[in-house]
């Protein structure tokens, strides 16, 4: 996401200029080869050295501080100027050589590729570009890296979310939840579990969705000034709304990856009055589950299992979120966020 690359930038720059003191010229070998662009490498930073190494190699090169065939210190000459072991360099080395960055050329050394413009050198060339001269222009200008950090934060704290995050502890609901949400919005959709949002935190750009019932659990890991769009369980009315009611004689198949979808269903399907023995459960996590299918007269199925059935028998997608959630959702996507 742009928001967390920005920040990690940053902070890779932060720790730079926390080390600059400490090694702080151009690295020259004991053949005189010299890197023409300053290294500043942080052992306490929580960045770990490799990736400061391969991003101020980027920068160094996206800048043209480091210019294409331009000769790179051997791995063991950086090891030993910087007093770091030569496995860090040599992975960083063999990181930006297998993203086009580097060359390796046997019996010769490293050197900066030529940048071939027509190719995707990487995911993220044209947003590192743009970082690299935004911290240029700036540093060029003379403002402090705490500023910098600053104003971005102030920045990124006023753009609108870029995506739904479903924050749910049940895998496979959760996949379900975002299928639903996707088909609802054509909004950006991704999940993440209680356990990863407690250790990682909420991400940059994500605005929070999760089911009533961890409501609780979902705003206790969460900043409190932090908010989250809760959605309601849909009905049986909802559920059954429009569906004409089987005969007797036809078997109903139930199917999902979601064993609680398949007694839900179970359960309401027998409350309004459809025989137990008229209804097949399967779990679309085994294998064959399709084939099962074939001797039903229709399926009931979730949102995300739907779009692996077969053309036959007709199927009824039964959807966990209600239909006013979905409601506050669009309008979140169409009201709050700019199209």
């Amino acid at each position: 996401m742009v928001s967390c690359s920005w920040l990690r930038w940053v902070l890779i720059a932060i720790s730079a200029f926390n080390a600059r003191n400490k090694h702080n010229e151009q690295l020259t070998t004991d053949n005189g080869l010299f890197l023409p662009m300053r290294l500043w490498l942080s052992k306490n930073s929580e960045v770990p050295l490799r990736e400061q190494l391969t991003t101020q190699i980027k920068l160094g090169i996206l800048s043209h501080d480091l210019r294409p065939g331009e000769r790179l210190p051997s791995t063991r000459d950086v090891a030993r100027r910087y007093q770091i072991h030569a496995n860090t360099v040599s992975a960083a080395y063999r990181e930006l050589a297998a993203h086009n960055w580097l060359d390796f050329r046997k019996g010769s050394g490293v050197y900066v590729r030529t940048l071939d413009r027509t190719l995707p050198l990487d995911t993220q060339l044209e947003l590192d570009q743009l970082i690299a001269t935004f911290l240029q222009r700036a540093r060029a200008a003379n403002f402090s890296l705490g500023a910098i950090q600053t104003r971005i934060k102030h920045w990124l704290a006023l753009q609108p979310p870029d995506h739904f995050l479903v924050l749910e502890p049940d895998e496979e609901l959760r996949a379900i939840l975002v299928a639903e949400i996707a088909d609802a919005t054509n909004f950006p959709v991704q999940s993440m579990s209680l356990t990863d949002c407690a250790r990682t935190g909420l991400p940059a750009g994500a605005a929070a969705v999760a089911m009533y019932g961890q409501s609780e659990r979902v705003r206790a890991l969460l900043p409190p000034d932090t908010s989250c769009l809760l959605l309601r369980t849909r009905s049986i009315p909802e559920a059954l709304s429009g569906a004409q009611r089987p005969a007797a004689d036809e078997l109903i198949a139930v199917v999902s990856r979601w064993p609680e979808f398949l007694r839900w269903a179970r359960t309401m399907l027998v409350s309004v009055g459809i025989e137990a023995s008229a209804l097949s459960l399967n779990d679309a996590r085994t294998r064959g589950w399709q084939r099962a299918l074939r001797a039903s007269t229709f399926v009931i199925t979730d949102a995300l299992t739907a779009r692996q059935l077969p053309a036959a028998p007709p199927a009824r997608i039964f959807r966990i979120i209600a239909d006013d959630s979905l409601a506050e959702l669009r309008a979140f996507v169409e009201n709050y966020l700019p199209q």
